[in-house]
């Protein structure tokens, strides 16, 4: 990494997080972090901050990984009033196209720029580097971080041309992912009670019409292993969920299955909080 590349600071250091930031230290980047949990995670080569401001005098460009939007907008006020050496924030959390709006308006007055930035592939698709970034920003922000954007994967893509829009496509495709694991595992439910085995089943459905992520990424790695692994909790794909409806409603578009969807994630955090999403097959079947 050249000399002049921003020293980058990371505020987040969940299952996601941790594994971004290492990232960026594997790129190259002089990493400078902070989780509330403490410094466990810190990847090898990072330096821990005390807390934000000290994190916020220390770095150039910030990129958060954290729970909500409510998080989002507490940190990055934290960064204002630390008054550092900040210039952009890039927001790699799904927090809906109102936090993210709300957020851009709360940095600009700053002069801090925001580029969101929610990310979809799980944990082991960010240690591979195969994580896809679905990033919006202005012309100007977004070249102020494009560094940073590549340091985090090899799969980036800008969606639009102002924050929200990263927003509003993650939360399109949480939804679709949540609806194909849901409905999977109740086409499932069926075969098995039916008599049919369910590694054959998913093996024809992988390659029948009916494959989807759900088929041959969940049920193959975390269903069918027992495993239940992958690092994502049932309790944020409900949020996300949630976050989502409320943007359709907004928006006054269809939300007949969305209702539905959001009905059944909620069921399963309440019944089981924080279990791995992909134990909603068990869920599921229980409820049979």
């Amino acid at each position: 990494m050249a000399e002049t590349a921003p020293v980058v600071g990371f505020v987040g250091l969940g299952n996601m997080g941790a594994a971004l930031a290492g990232n960026l230290v594997a790129h190259g980047f002089e990493v400078v972090v902070f989780d509330v949990a403490g410094p466990d995670r810190a990847p090898y080569g990072s330096r821990f901050a005390a807390d934000v401001a000290e994190l916020a005098r220390s770095a150039d460009i910030v990129v958060f990984s954290l729970p909500d939007g409510n998080v989002s907008e507490k940190v990055a006020t934290d960064v204002v009033n630390a008054a550092g050496r900040v210039t952009h924030i890039i927001d790699t959390s799904t927090i809906g196209v109102t936090a993210a709006r709300r957020i851009t308006e709360l940095l600009a007055a700053a002069g801090i720029g925001y580029v969101d930035a929610p990310v979809s592939g799980g944990v082991a698709g960010a240690r591979a580097r195969r994580l896809a970034v679905m990033y919006a920003g202005t012309d100007d922000a977004v070249e102020a971080v494009e560094l940073v954007l590549a340091g985090l994967s090899d799969r980036i893509r800008r969606v639009g041309d102002r924050p929200g829009l990263g927003q509003a496509l993650k939360l399109a495709n949480n939804f679709l992912s949540a609806t194909a694991l849901a409905a999977t595992s109740e086409a499932v439910a069926f075969g098995v009670r039916a008599g049919l085995d369910m590694g054959t089943m998913i093996e024809v459905l992988n390659g029948s019409s009916g494959r989807s992520a759900a088929t041959e990424d969940k049920f193959v790695n975390d269903v069918l292993t027992g495993r239940y692994g992958s690092g994502f909790a049932n309790t944020l794909m409900a949020k996300d969920v949630r976050l989502y409806l409320a943007e359709v409603r907004d928006a006054a578009t269809p939300d007949t299955v969305g209702a539905v969807t959001e009905e059944i994630w909620q069921r399963f955090a309440a019944a089981e909080p924080n279990a791995d999403f992909t134990r909603i097959y068990p869920f599921v079947e229980g409820s049979a």
